[in-house]
Parts: structure tokens; sequence; C-alpha cells
């Protein structure tokens, strides 16, 4: 009984093993429909995950036209396991520039801000080689400030851009279509 438990298990696991390598094997993409998200972070560099004819996850890279990474760049270098490709998100930053936070609560001393816009795709490398496509992008932030310690508005809430907030969570979504040549 033992035995025929050891070759149950061991012939179980390369079936397992054999199906996630034909699951894993990357193939060419087609095109189709892409579903994205990615936590928002206040430096260059983060990370993503896609769903789609883009299934594939990776780093992300905020950075001017030159490539020099900037916190609030108008492209997006993303490094994928099977490739990579820049999104061109000049239009989204002029939106999210102009919106207005969707909360400013005074008495709880919190926010809530979002923006969406869309996103253009190209420059692939890789698997992704040959992308295009247009990409509407969601942006959300929430956060909680402090209140002032001392002066005349000790216990108010501090509104200042300035200021470290005590907790913050951003997340960046996105939903479109891509095509390869």
């Amino acid at each position: 009984m033992g035995r025929r438990l050891i070759v149950a298990s061991v012939l179980t696991g390369a079936t397992l093993a054999g199906l996630l390598g034909i699951a894993s094997a990357a193939s060419p993409p087609t095109g189709g429909p892409i579903q994205f998200y990615a936590p928002a972070t206040d430096t260059p560099a983060g990370t993503i995950v896609f769903a789609g004819a883009v299934g594939d996850f990776g780093k992300t890279l905020s950075m001017d036209k030159s490539g020099k990474p900037n916190t609030n760049g108008n492209f997006v270098k993303f490094t994928l396991r099977h490739g990579g490709f820049v999104a061109d998100v000049t239009a989204l930053n002029q939106k999210a520039a102009k919106a207005s936070p969707a909360i400013v609560d005074k008495a709880t001393c919190s926010f809530a801000f979002g923006a969406s816009g869309p996103v253009t795709l190209g420059s692939g490398t890789g698997l992704y080689k040959g992308i295009s496509g247009r990409v509407s992008v969601e942006i959300n932030f929430l956060g909680d400030g402090p209140l002032y310690a001392s002066g005349k508005k000790k216990g108010q809430c501090d509104m200042r851009n300035s200021t470290k907030l005590l907790a913050q969570h951003g997340w960046i979504t996105g939903h479109g279509t891509v095509s390869f040549r």
C-alpha cells in the first residue's frame, strides 16, 4: 500500500509539473483585451500584473522622454518576464494634474483623490514586439493626515502639501485592447 501511494504521488507530481510547464510556456500573443493592477508608489519604480492578451507581471519605471527615472514622468517602462513595452501616460498625467480631490474631510483629516484617462502602449520588446493599443487607466489615492501639534492651529487638520501623511494607499488599474503587428 505504501509503494502505491508513493508511485501515485510521483506520477501525480510529474503530471502536474508537465501541465504547469505547458501552461507557463510563453506563446506569441495574438492581441485582445487586457486588464492590469499596480500599487501606486511615491518612487519611480514599482510592480505590475497583467491579465489577458498580456498575461505577465514584472516591474515598472516611471521616466521622462529621455528614459531618466522620474516619479512624475510622462512615460512608464514595463519590464516583464517575457519582454517589455512603454506606455505614454501624458494625457493621463494632464487629467490628474487638473483633478480635484473627491473627498477632503478636515474633521477626520482624510482625503480621497482619483483621476482617469487614456494611455497609449508601444515600443515592445521580446514577446511584446509590435504591441500597440490604447487603454483606459484609473489612479486612486486615499490618505489620512496629522493634526497640528502646536500653535494657533493646534488640533486642526494639517493639509499642507509638504505634510507627511500618517497613512496612505494608492492603486492603478486599467483595461483596454492591444494588438500585435
